[in-house]
């Protein structure tokens, strides 16, 4: 799914109307803050040609926070998000940009897989949005 293909609205509906009892969303970087307290997406070296996607997925964010259901969680990887060593290790935080000492923000495909099935195993976070980097 594409967050820009997506009505949030039509979709957050459905999920309530079917009784699902939690929404898990794949969701994105650009919302997150940064060490100046500006969204990741605010950023003059955000790339424009992510910037009509960010967006949406920024907006389906904020449809989440402002629905009266379902249960949900966001889950945002860090500002590199791409094939990697599965370590098996994360951090997490809620709405900052997670870096390293070097200020590099990353996260395998695989160590994010097990950070969504360990919120599903053992959830943590309700009706919110947290965040992932190795």
């Amino acid at each position: 799914m594409r967050f820009a293909d997506t009505d949030a609205q039509a979709l957050i509906a459905a999920v309530k109307a079917s009784g699902v009892p939690r929404f898990l969303v794949v969701g994105g970087a650009a919302s997150l803050k940064t060490g100046d307290g500006k969204r990741l997406f605010d950023s003059p070296h955000f790339p424009d040609a992510y910037r009509a996607e960010a967006g949406a997925g920024i907006a389906f964010l904020d449809a989440l926070k402002a629905s009266d259901g379902p249960d949900w969680t966001f889950l945002s990887p860090a500002m590199m998000f791409d094939a990697g060593p599965r370590t098996g290790t994360y951090r997490t935080g809620k709405d900052d940009l997670l870096t390293d000492k070097d200020g590099n923000s990353f996260i395998s495909f695989a160590d994010y897989a097990i950070a969504m099935a360990d919120e599903i195993e053992t959830p943590k976070h309700h009706r919110e949005r947290f965040a992932v980097a190795s």
